[in-house]
């Protein structure tokens, strides 16, 4: 199962252009991000030149300064997740995605159900519990996530398993709303219970390894049949 990682550190011209980046990916998808920029920048700029001009002191400029940036980054960082949200409503495993890069230890397994037709269930484990998040459409969808929630009740235990379908019908839960949705969710184990969680169902779905020690006889090849392998 993916496990929340610590981010990595990057350089500050790294971070510049990962900021350039965003802000060129919103303003193309967002026809009021650019606005709103424009204001929050030039509102504290011109309060403080006003009551520069009105006798305050000069040492208030660089307050004007940071108000613009500080905004801007708020502007920024509002707008980006509206947008990239929008981007990938629709998109097979968005709300996987969407939840991997969420803070907090949240444990996440993509797909562990699907269909031909893109249909899939995540299982995520966290402090609130297991968590099945499914996407597409809905009857096929209601009936993967009954299938995991038998084959996931018999091994948690005491844990809480819930379950929620990603769209935009009665009932379901709207992309933009997920992460918040997750996030208020009581948290009813321990750090401790989400490791133990993690290990049993990383067990539940490994693969059966092959026996180790000798093979039985009825399993051993017929005579002859390994070097004819050698020889091909």
């Amino acid at each position: 199962m993916a496990k929340a990682q610590e981010p990595e550190k990057v350089s500050f011209f790294t971070r510049l252009k990962q900021i350039g980046m965003v802000f060129s990916f919103t303003a193309k998808r967002d026809k009021v991000f650019v606005p709103l920029v424009v204001t929050v920048v030039l509102v504290p700029l011109i309060a403080v030149g006003v009551a520069i001009a009105l006798g305050l002191s000069w040492i208030f400029a660089p307050v004007g300064v940071l108000l613009a940036l500080l905004g801007t980054v708020i502007v920024l960082n509002l707008r980006s997740q509206k947008a990239m949200m929008k981007e990938a409503e629709g998109q097979p495993g968005a709300a996987a995605s969407i939840i991997e890069n969420m803070r907090g230890d949240w444990r996440v397994s993509p797909a562990i159900a699907s269909t031909t037709q893109f249909d899939m269930v995540h299982l995520v484990i966290g402090r609130p519990g297991v968590i099945l998040i499914g996407e597409g459409n809905l009857s096929r969808v209601k009936g993967l996530i009954g299938q995991e929630r038998r084959r996931l009740v018999k091994v948690i235990g005491n844990a809480e398993l819930r379950d929620f379908i990603v769209g935009n019908e009665e009932g379901q839960i709207p992309l933009a709303k997920l992460r918040n949705t997750l996030i208020r969710l009581p948290r009813s184990i321990t750090a401790k219970d989400v490791n133990s969680l993690d290990k049993r169902l990383t067990a539940l779905s490994a693969r059966p390894q092959m026996p180790k020690g000798a093979l039985p006889k009825n399993m051993k090849p017929p005579k002859g049949q390994f070097k004819a392998m050698r020889g091909r």
